[in-house]
């Protein structure tokens, strides 16, 4: 049974979608229904449907709109509406599939079998990211785990130089000279790196303890390998020198 979650402003044109979602199809079931797009946006950050079918036109954020804010975009996004010029821009939008209005149970069947090669695909995907985590966890020298830009990273601690602050964003810097940007704050890639090789020594950066080549006591900056210079905090100077 397909999961479906419904969003359209108009509350006839939510039920009549509805009813015809699960009259035309015993595949599909609908589990929730929204014609507030905010409300819909926070029940989808804390619950993954099998499918959303999105309207279009919706007075306080069009379809295109609300799916640029979701953030969790592990689901395929069908769009439905009465009008059908916004066929291109919808599948340019990451959605899977359009609908007119009202929906054809021929379209729908189609749409089913895209839904269903979606998250099958999609699965398997999620599997073999678990069976990667779950190796790494396992084995004797853990790899420090990124996932980023739809990809997991694996690293060694020796490869990573410092990472920096960037409001709700965060800059691996490398020591090959490499950077991997990460959709985290500072805070969470503190958690994900080991204590006994990193130190956050100032409130945008955390560094390699094993790369400090210099410490300017005077300046208050360490020069990391091969020539960074890295401020090191009033508050962090204490603790960064018991540290050491």
């Amino acid at each position: 049974m397909i999961d479906a979650v419904i969003v359209d402003d108009e509350k006839k044109a939510l039920q009549s979608l509805s009813w015809e979602l699960t009259n035309f199809s015993n595949e599909i079931n609908v589990s929730a229904s929204f014609t507030d797009p905010f409300e819909a946006l926070s029940h989808l950050e804390k619950n993954t449907p099998d499918c959303l079918f999105l309207d279009i036109e919706m007075p306080t954020m069009d379809g295109f709109q609300f799916i640029q804010k979701l953030t969790n975009k592990n689901f395929p996004v069908i769009i439905t509406t009465a009008y059908n010029q916004y066929a291109i821009k919808a599948l340019k939008n990451e959605a899977i599939d359009y609908l007119l209005k009202p929906i054809d149970s021929d379209d729908l069947k189609d749409t089913i079998v895209k839904i269903k090669k979606f998250n099958a695909k999609n699965y398997s995907v999620d599997r073999l990211e678990k069976i990667l985590l779950t190796y790494n966890s396992k084995a004797i020298h853990k790899k420090i785990t990124f996932n980023t830009d739809g990809k997991l990273v694996f690293l060694d601690s020796d490869e990573i130089l410092y990472a920096e602050s960037d409001g709700n964003y965060s800059t691996i810097h490398l020591a090959d000279g490499h950077r991997i940007v990460l959709t985290k704050k500072l805070k969470e890639v503190n958690e994900i790196l080991p204590d006994e090789s990193f130190f956050r020594i100032h409130n945008s950066y955390i560094i390699n303890l094993s790369k400090i080549k210099e410490f300017l006591k005077t300046d208050g900056y360490v020069i990391l390998k091969p020539n960074h210079k890295i401020p090191v905090s009033r508050q962090k100077k204490s603790d960064f020198l018991d540290m050491l």
